[in-house]
């Protein structure tokens, strides 16, 4: 089993860009009236950041990595690695960590990989980043993490795309001989990859004009084939069984006790889910911070973006023992329990 015991590795600064552009859930254009609230009460969305055509997630994470590089103090010629988590890539070829270590002017030695992962991204990026600089061979590496997926789902589709953000996070991790133990588990169930799918985006189902017809699902739901499509009650139901039980197992498999967390970090799927998982966990309402009311569901960025807009003042003030997971897309899903101590973070950048 994907059980991971990675040291020496520590996270030292964070940031999150976000587009200045803001849409209140009430303007999604498939809700009759007296939905945007209902929907809002469900998942906890007042409203989103919504980047504007031609502004990608690229973008935001190469403003918010300059602004943490010179935070930090680091010198860019000393940055070892670069890796981009998003299934909101520039190009399918070439990778989008080369395009930005080219547009940051990191050092052409630098290791630059993308990783094409949604909702476990971060948690799934944390273990790249920290394998990497765990033997003290790479010294610091950038983990940037995020999603533009109003690009990806139909401004038609009522029953995703009011849960759509985007943001662009970037978490900054060194070689810290002697740090904690970062921990990890990975798991995931392909026979039920079609249950979030974006059918006509790759080379097993090439985009045609036939790919770009819009198709009336339903009453509010209208999409194409290149657009994301999720089975709503399939995830659901793999969301709150699967999770809670995962995260138990990753508990009782490294000792972690569960009340000794200062907080659990969820993926914003949306906070009906959530609650769901938080309760059967026996977490409090305060030990599980919720980003998800003016950002949204921002894919693999929503626990950064939770860390960085809900914990900012005590991530940098006192050491704290963090919970996260990240599920999702795949279907996958990943735990991840780490010892912070004093990480420099940004306030949200808007750009």
């Amino acid at each position: 089993m994907a059980f991971l015991t990675i040291p020496n590795v520590n996270i030292s600064g964070m940031a999150v860009a976000v587009p200045k552009e803001i849409q209140a859930l009430g303007e999604c254009r498939s809700f009759v009236p007296g939905e945007a609230e209902k929907v809002s009460a469900l998942t906890g969305i007042i409203e989103r950041h919504i980047a504007p055509e031609g502004k990608v997630c690229s973008d935001y994470c190469v403003v918010a990595a300059e602004k943490l590089i010179e935070s930090l103090g680091w010198e860019k010629e000393t940055v070892d690695g670069l890796i981009y988590v998003s299934v909101s890539r520039d190009y399918i070829e070439p990778n989008t960590a080369n395009v930005i270590q080219g547009r940051l002017g990191l050092p052409q030695s630098c290791y630059a990989i993308d990783v094409p992962m949604a909702c476990t991204g971060y948690c799934y990026g944390l273990s790249l980043a920290a394998s990497l600089l765990t033997t003290g061979s790479l010294k610091r590496v950038l983990l940037m993490v995020g999603d533009t997926q109003s690009k990806l789902v139909s401004p038609l589709d009522k029953t995703l795309w009011p849960l759509t953000g985007d943001a662009g996070t970037v978490t900054a991790l060194e070689y810290k001989e002697g740090a904690k133990p970062m921990y990890f588990h990975m798991a995931g169930d392909g026979k039920r990859y079609e249950a979030i799918i974006a059918p006509s985006s790759g080379v097993r189902e090439p985009t045609t004009s036939a790919s770009l017809e819009d198709i009336e699902i339903d009453a509010g739901v209208i999409r194409n084939r290149t657009h994301m499509a999720m089975d709503g009650m399939s995830v659901f139901s793999f969301a709150i069984s699967t999770v809670p039980k995962s995260i138990v197992e990753f508990c009782e498999h490294f000792n972690i006790e569960m009340n000794s967390c200062d907080y659990l970090l969820l993926h914003q799927a949306n906070k009906y889910i959530d609650e769901k998982i938080r309760k059967r966990l026996k977490f409090t309402a305060e030990q599980t911070p919720y980003s998800i009311e003016h950002y949204g569901n921002t894919s693999s960025g929503t626990i950064p973006m939770t860390m960085v807009s809900q914990l900012a003042d005590v991530l940098l003030a006192k050491p704290c023992k963090l919970l996260m997971c990240g599920f999702g897309a795949g279907l996958a899903w990943s735990s991840v329990y780490v010892e912070t101590d004093s990480i420099k973070v940004l306030p949200v950048i808007e750009y």
